[in-house]
């Protein structure tokens, strides 16, 4: 249960990550100007506490705000050094979520085989977590984008390294290219199929990786997004 309560609290502040974010990138937070107060923030996003200094703490990592003790959390201009980002209008087309899955392919296939060396058994237990809601969100009839990307994004965290979490944070559910081409609503016999397939290939990953065996790890999880890759370039033929 307290594995939960934590999963869904870092779910809540990659939203609240999101959010803040876009309003310093839009310009409604203007470089200089200063945050909300956690309470404001707290009220306006109906979270904790502990997400709001969650969200803080990685809008200073990706350098959008710094935080002057004692007096504030401040917005910081973009510059000319501004963090990477793959914004919405740049997932549009075909082409564009195929190009976000040849990214994938060369960072998620170390990210792999990193955690395949330094995972934790903690790390096990949310991967196979991820895999369970996975699974049952397809038993429902649902299409199963956030545990998905939840499910890429423990892998990054059991990397050990900040950086892969970082970037998969940066990313978000659009890197789930389905979130962005597949229309809302039932889930059709196709594409109920097509993702029993993706949670089988899901549960190859997490094995070789619980196994620690980092070569099979990083083949699996290039199978799985080359797979991926693949059936969206079939679609962009027929179009």
């Amino acid at each position: 249960m307290v594995e939960v309560v934590r999963r869904r609290s870092r779910s809540l502040a990659l939203d609240l990550v999101d959010a803040l974010a876009g309003r310093i990138r839009e310009g409604s937070l203007a470089p200089g100007e200063k945050l909300p107060t956690e309470a404001a923030i707290m009220e306006e996003f109906g979270v904790s506490r502990t997400v709001v200094r969650e969200a803080i703490s990685r809008l200073q990592a990706a350098g959008l705000v710094e935080t002057r003790h004692g007096v504030g959390t401040f917005a910081v201009g973009l510059g000319d050094a501004a963090p990477f980002r793959i914004s919405p209008e740049r997932l549009e087309t075909l082409q564009d979520v195929i190009a976000v899955l040849e990214l994938r392919i060369a960072v998620e296939t170390e990210s792999a085989a990193l955690a395949a060396m330094r995972r934790t058994p903690a790390n096990l237990e949310a991967l196979r977590g991820a895999l369970q809601a996975f699974a049952r969100a397809v038993e429902e009839g649902r299409d199963a984008v956030g545990p998905d990307f939840q499910f890429h994004l423990e892998i990054a965290r059991a990397t050990q390294n900040h950086h892969f979490v970082d970037l998969m944070a940066t990313l978000g559910g659009m890197m789930i290219p389905r979130a962005r081409l597949e229309p809302p609503g039932p889930l059709t016999p196709e594409r109920e199929a097509y993702l029993r397939r993706v949670n089988t290939e899901h549960e190859s990953i997490v094995d070789a990786i619980s196994r620690g065996e980092p070569e099979a790890a990083r083949a699996a999880m290039r199978t799985h997004l080359a797979n991926s890759r693949e059936r969206r370039r079939r679609l962009a033929e027929g179009a």
